[in-house]
């Protein structure tokens, strides 16, 4: 369980020139709970890739973190605070974003049985975990349905399709950063907040973030005239408008342009 910023912007930007000062600073006292590693995904404009950045330490604690936030890395970007899920080791391979080629992925939930999950994917996706976690074993199975269908926004909305069905209690919450889009997932209607987790950390409710008791898996977005910005829960939300329930969007990266994923079949 985790936080994610993402951006779509029409030049090469920061993380922290996005989420303002006050905005980087709050989003980074996060690590309060998430403090079991942090990632970052940015498309490089000169050449088209992907380019990622990740450490099992906490994003408070770690100068790169905040030296990569300060620098206008790419036009479009995922960031990745972790809270790792209970027995899962606070290592490389567990951190996000996952990333196979020019693809990183970031996820905020947990999907359980694992077990059941594993089944979803073909020996050959198998193949290519490297860590314990269920978000890396979602990661495989959208990426092997994207390479089945050799389509991104087909190949997302099945993953999610097939997801939805067989884990219809989970939270899908998820950042997707492909070398022309970025998908953003908010798919949890059905999923608790850790509240007992949360009043786990503190010695007090009045400490816990923001939002996080009864809206964890919240996800909001916002358009400025420059930048298309999608959140988790956990800063001032009075600048930001709510994520519908169930729903994901795909977010060019040239054009900024937003599209909605059919997620229910017709």
């Amino acid at each position: 369980m985790c936080r994610l910023f993402g951006y779509v912007s029409d030049r090469p930007t920061a993380v922290v020139d996005e989420l303002g000062a006050d905005g980087f600073r709050d989003f980074t006292a996060l690590t309060s709970v998430h403090g079991d590693g942090w990632g970052m995904a940015w498309h490089d404009p000169e050449d088209g890739h992907t380019r990622t950045a990740r450490s099992p330490l906490s994003a408070h604690d770690d100068p790169e973190y905040a030296r990569l936030a300060a620098r206008p890395l790419g036009s479009a970007g995922i960031l990745h605070l972790r809270w790792a899920t209970g027995g899962l080791p606070v290592r490389p391979e567990n951190t996000h974003p996952f990333v196979d080629g020019d693809y990183a992925f970031g996820h905020n939930g947990h999907i359980a049985p694992m077990e059941k999950l594993d089944e979803l994917l073909t020996p050959e996706s198998r193949q290519k975990l490297r860590g314990d976690t269920d978000s890396e074993r979602y990661f495989r199975l959208i990426m092997q349905c994207i390479q089945q269908c050799d389509d991104e926004a087909e190949g997302v909305t099945i993953a999610l399709r097939i997801l939805m069905r067989e884990f219809p209690n989970d939270s899908l919450n998820s950042l997707l950063l492909t070398p022309t889009k970025l998908f953003a997932v908010h798919v949890n209607s059905r999923a608790d907040s850790p509240k007992e987790g949360l009043r786990a950390l503190f010695e007090s409710p009045d400490a816990i973030p923001a939002r996080h008791e009864n809206e964890y898996y919240a996800m909001d977005y916002q358009r400025t005239e420059s930048c298309v910005h999608v959140i988790s829960s956990g800063l001032d939300a009075d600048h930001w408008t709510p994520v519908p329930q169930d729903t994901a969007a795909m977010i060019d990266i040239q054009s900024r342009e937003l599209t909605r994923l059919e997620l229910i079949p017709a």
